[in-house]
């Protein structure tokens, strides 16, 4: 799991929020792919398509996100890869409208799911801030994919914390 690259995510979609640009791009990663999955889960974002160099036609950008297994894929189309990324906003303003890495490559944090109660209620634990504002997410990487604190604590797995999103 490269961390860098995840923090290039989150720098991403936050320059294309205050851009208030209504469609980007990111490179193709399975990682990448199950953060952006959780986050339009959380509602942060509108669709995710799974396309080439040029953006797809507006027919696809509003129908469910594609399965990227359907695309057909070849040497030749590899590293060309991208993800096709919708952002919303509502009132005028973005819905994501901060995400950062809480794990960085130098210091990851692991937390336990007594742990993540605590951030959950609001308290501080370790190196990582309670929840405090309505609508804050912060996202864990754990053996079941990429889930939300919230969804970490009901299903009792711990993990390691990867971003928080306002």
């Amino acid at each position: 799991m490269s961390l860098v690259n995840l923090s290039h995510l989150c720098s991403h979609l936050q320059n294309a929020s205050k851009a208030r640009l209504g469609l980007t791009s990111l490179p193709h990663t399975n990682l990448h792919l199950s953060l952006l999955h959780s986050l339009q889960r959380s509602g942060f974002l509108s669709t995710i398509t799974l396309g080439g160099p040029t953006p797809p036609p507006p027919s696809l950008l509003l129908s469910h996100p594609q399965d990227p297994s359907a695309a057909q894929i070849t040497q030749t189309n590899r590293a060309t890869r991208r993800l096709w990324v919708g952002l919303k906003y509502w009132n005028n303003e973005p819905v994501l409208s901060r995400i950062g890495m809480v794990s960085k490559p130098t210091r990851r944090i692991w937390m336990g799911v007594e742990e993540l109660r605590d951030v959950a209620k609001g308290v501080r634990s370790g190196y990582v801030e309670g929840l405090r504002g309505i609508g804050e997410c912060l996202f864990i990487s754990t053996d079941r994919g990429i889930l939300e604190v919230r969804e970490c604590v009901e299903r009792g797995v711990g993990g390691m914390v990867l971003c928080r999103v306002l």
